[in-house]
């Protein structure tokens, strides 16, 4: 019952994955200068790179992909800042175990620059979700959210902050609750056997928190 996590630069999701507990049997990056590869590699776990500029088409870059995560035989895929746009049958092959956090309150500000669109935008409240991946980018069902503050003083890197200090909470939670068979998908809604209603949210505009 292991989890293999896939990231692109620092991995600090990824580091909060480890730093919970989870089974992490492997990371896997795209870029071989991934600073969280040499954090996973002090902890012991095993590491992979598989280039994605060594391949001409998508399609032949997630097959190898695949190849080495199912070499690990994850029962959850964790994508941890892994900036890739991944194929719809690479998405179909790991489908109901493949699983993202992004920074915004989806369906708010799907994809890139969420912190500076979030301010652009004047929302009160931003923060992170963990969802389920489908084929369409950043629309899968939602497990559990967070919420922050958004002050009139912020900018993009006080606030990419404090959403990132919610997504270490939430990201460790949800995937605890995935190995632990608590999450149910129903249509789009994600139903959490055994798990509070503050649980299933976790909003927290406390930026403290």
């Amino acid at each position: 019952m292991s989890v293999v996590v896939l990231i692109s630069g620092r991995g600090s999701n990824m580091q909060a994955l480890l730093e919970a507990g989870l089974p992490v049997s492997a990371v896997i990056s795209n870029r071989a200068d991934a600073k969280g590869l040499e954090t996973a590699s002090a902890r012991g776990v095993a590491t992979r790179v598989i280039e994605h500029r060594g391949y001409a088409a998508r399609e032949a870059f997630d097959a190898a992909l695949a190849d080495a995560i199912d070499g690990f035989a994850p029962r959850l895929v964790a994508l941890a800042g892994f900036m890739r746009i991944l194929t719809p049958a690479f998405v179909a092959r790991y489908a109901g175990r493949l699983m993202n956090i992004h920074p915004s309150l989806l369906p708010a500000f799907p994809g890139l620059d969420t912190h500076a669109r979030a301010l652009a935008a004047g929302v009160k409240l931003h923060g992170c979700t963990v969802h389920f991946v489908t084929a369409e980018l950043d629309h899968g069902p939602v497990i559990v959210q967070a919420a922050v503050p958004v002050f009139a003083g912020d900018d993009e890197a006080s606030l990419a902050a404090r959403v990132l200090a919610a997504e270490h909470r939430i990201y460790p939670a949800a995937v605890r609750w995935f190995l632990e068979d608590r999450l149910r998908v129903e249509g789009q809604r994600v139903i959490g056997r055994g798990l509070s209603e503050s649980e299933n949210t976790l909003i927290s505009p406390d930026p403290e928190r």
